[in-house]
């Protein structure tokens, strides 16, 4: 498998899912709608939606009259772009670039920004209403409300600002953070993903190859967020895309401020590892799956 090839594929896909299904930047009010579309496309690893339509397909080649998990993989991502936009204002982590560009508060304002965010994860949930017939949309609509909300995200996000300046924050309390404000969406992008391809004997949630994909989602996403923690404090802003040594500025509680680099670098590939050996349980060892785990340990931005 070509790696590169792939990732390139299914971002394609995902860039002109975005284009077609997105409300059109000249619909009143053109202001939102323009802040929505300069966040939701301004590039980014599309990292989520990938997930969605590699799980998707894993399972969909097993049946016919597939549904089309397109629709679901744009929801993730505007879900995603939301959160970027309300973790970037002045009253969260108040940063100014993201994905290599102004961020949305500085592009537009404020109050642009906030309503952009709030109605991208309102329009996340009409796409996956619109797209998908009660089974297995209910179940969709459930996994994507859990992984949001209090609990989850922004229960995370939360606890991420909480835990600032925070001198004798746990492993514990970091734990959650990157649980619930990175792994969630992480592991509901495979889920839903799955939930699509396989259908409705998945939707229950019972099914063992779903148990799989989001015990897969969970190392997987801590992973990720410990290599971002890791490049935070190692890289540059103009690689990263995004302001580089912000969290030790922020006296932020990072899995680097708590462990250090050699010992984050560890447990990245270690979690990684976990995931890999997972998704090998899956159909025909889900060879693009393992190999994006594998990839996203070794990444630079």
């Amino acid at each position: 498998m070509n790696i590169s090839e792939e990732t390139a594929r299914y971002a394609s896909l995902i860039d002109a899912g975005i284009e077609r299904l997105l409300p059109p930047a000249g619909a009143r009010p053109q202001r939102l709608h323009a802040a929505m579309r300069y966040a939701v496309q301004g590039g980014g690893k599309r990292l989520r939606p990938m997930l969605v339509l590699a799980a998707a397909e894993l399972f969909a080649r097993k049946k016919a009259g597939e549904l089309d998990p397109l629709p679901a993989a744009v929801a993730i991502e505007c879900v995603h772009t939301y959160s970027l936009i309300h973790d970037d204002l002045p009253c969260m982590d108040n940063d100014d670039l993201r994905r290599g560009r102004p961020t949305v508060h500085k592009a537009f304002d404020e109050a642009t920004a906030l309503l952009a965010g709030d109605a991208l994860l309102t329009f996340a949930f009409e796409l996956v209403a619109r797209g998908y017939p009660p089974d297995p949309g209910h179940a969709l609509v459930l996994e994507l409300a859990d992984a949001a909300g209090s609990r989850r995200l922004i229960g995370g996000q939360v606890e991420d600002l909480l835990a600032e300046r925070k001198a004798d924050a746990t492993a514990s309390e970091l734990s959650f953070i990157h649980l619930n404000k990175t792994a969630a969406m992480i592991e509901a992008s495979l889920v839903i993903g799955g939930l699509i391809g396989i259908g409705t004997a998945a939707a229950s949630g019972s099914n063992e190859e779903v148990a799989i994909l989001r015990r897969a989602g969970r190392h997987l996403g801590l992973a990720f967020q410990i290599v971002d923690d890791v490049l935070d404090a190692t890289s540059d802003t103009a690689t990263l895309g995004k302001t580089a040594g912000k969290d030790a500025r922020a006296g932020k509680t990072t899995s680097v401020s708590l462990h250090g680099i050699e010992a984050s670098r560890k447990s990245a590939m270690d979690l990684s590892g976990a995931a890999v050996a997972e998704f090998k349980k899956l159909p025909d060892g889900a060879p693009f799956l393992v190999a994006l785990a594998g990839t996203l340990s070794q990444r630079v931005k």
